[in-house]
């Protein structure tokens, strides 16, 4: 092993995901002189985070694969990368990226530590089959939630120990800047005395930002000083544009689109509300949490263990998500309980869920690997 060690993440893309996100973040407070960070990721058209990498001392290829099988065909590829680099240990996020990687365990006996970021009940049964069938062949598995490690316990057994790492946030780059809050609701006609209530999201089923958006209709029907904003794309992006129309918000609720910097849209909110049926534990949640946004939303996996009904936030039920229009109207209602939610979202982050504290775990981890 060199004396520096060199890690090599792989993830499947580099595009805005929350998985995605954790790589610049937890890079920029890492000890590079002790340790050398590469990246391998496979989708060329998701490379939004690149240059943020880059920038901060990564190493990045992208080896192209066209879909899931495509990836794991990239085994070769990687073991040519590990053997010219000298890589010390993998770091893999996602299924795909973990199967892979277990491929390449298998093959050249390399250490490899798999990030866990959703439950295993949430994955197709192919996906669901070949984590049972390879879990094994990979020396740690980290959940980002304890909901999620039950969930890989539960599910698959492993013989190789299971921990749980929860996600963190930089609290210190993540904090709230009034004056481009102000920016943005000026750019967006949104009134300077309106609340907002925004939500951070890649456009998927499990995120319900249908029903979010119905949530939207009910509380602006009350409140017309009352708007939205929305950041993010995906695959349901059309949907949840043809819905937008549907409910006459399209002048109430502003759809960003894909932003590389979201700081600018969470100093524009007052609120962050999220209606999803499942999660592991939402990087933008803790993000929104880290910018003084009240927090209202589902209980939804590893919601559960950063929100505390009523101190740091409020919560309904993942079945009952009808129940947030209520939950919203008490802070919309109620400015000092709206200021005390806020200022208690980004009290709780700053106690339990520390990035600096997460990379500090991370790199315990990596040590105790190879050692």
């Amino acid at each position: 092993m060199s004396q520096t060690i060199k890690v090599l993440h792989i993830i499947k893309s580099l595009g805005r995901g929350g998985a995605e996100m954790l790589l610049p973040e937890t890079l920029k407070l890492h000890n590079q002189t002790q340790l050398e960070f590469h990246y391998i990721y496979f989708l060329p058209w998701k490379n939004q985070l690149v240059e943020d990498i880059e920038k901060n001392g990564g190493k990045i290829t992208c080896l192209p694969a066209k879909n899931n099988l495509t990836i794991l065909k990239q085994s070769k590829n990687i073991i040519k990368y590990i053997k010219k680099h000298q890589i010390d240990m993998i770091h893999a996020h996602l299924p795909w990226a973990g199967f892979v990687s277990r491929l390449v365990h298998r093959q050249t006996g390399i250490p490899v530590v798999y990030s866990e970021h959703n439950m295993q009940e949430r994955y197709h049964f192919i996906t669901k089959y070949l984590n049972k069938y390879t879990y094994n062949w990979q020396n740690l598995a980290l959940g980002v939630s304890q909901d999620v490690s039950n969930s890989i316990q539960k599910n698959i057994n492993p013989k190789i120990p299971v921990k749980t790492l929860l996600n963190g946030v930089n609290t210190e780059r993540f904090q709230r800047n009034k004056e481009s809050g102000k920016i943005i609701r000026k750019q967006f006609n949104i009134p300077e005395n309106a609340v907002v209530i925004g939500n951070v999201a890649v456009f998927r089923f499990q995120k319900r930002l249908i029903e979010w958006l119905r949530v939207m209709k009910e509380v602006i029907d009350k409140n017309t000083n009352v708007y939205g904003i929305l950041v993010g794309a995906g695959p349901l992006e059309k949907e949840i544009k043809n819905q937008l129309t549907k409910l006459n918000l399209k002048e109430k609720v502003l759809l960003t689109g894909l932003q590389t910097d979201v700081k600018p849209y969470f100093n524009a909110m007052d609120i962050f509300m999220m209606s999803s049926s499942f999660e592991g534990l939402p990087i933008a949640l803790l993000e929104a949490m880290s910018m003084e946004c009240a927090i209202v939303t589902t209980d939804a996996g590893g919601i559960k263990e950063v929100i505390r009904h009523e101190q740091d936030g409020l919560l309904c039920n993942v079945n009952d998500w009808k129940k947030l229009p209520d939950l919203l109207h008490n802070l919309i209602d109620d400015q000092k309980l709206l200021n005390l939610y806020q200022k208690n979202a980004r009290k709780r982050v700053i106690d339990s869920f520390s990035l600096k504290s997460m990379v500090k775990q991370l790199e315990d981890v990596y040590l105790s690997l190879l050692n």
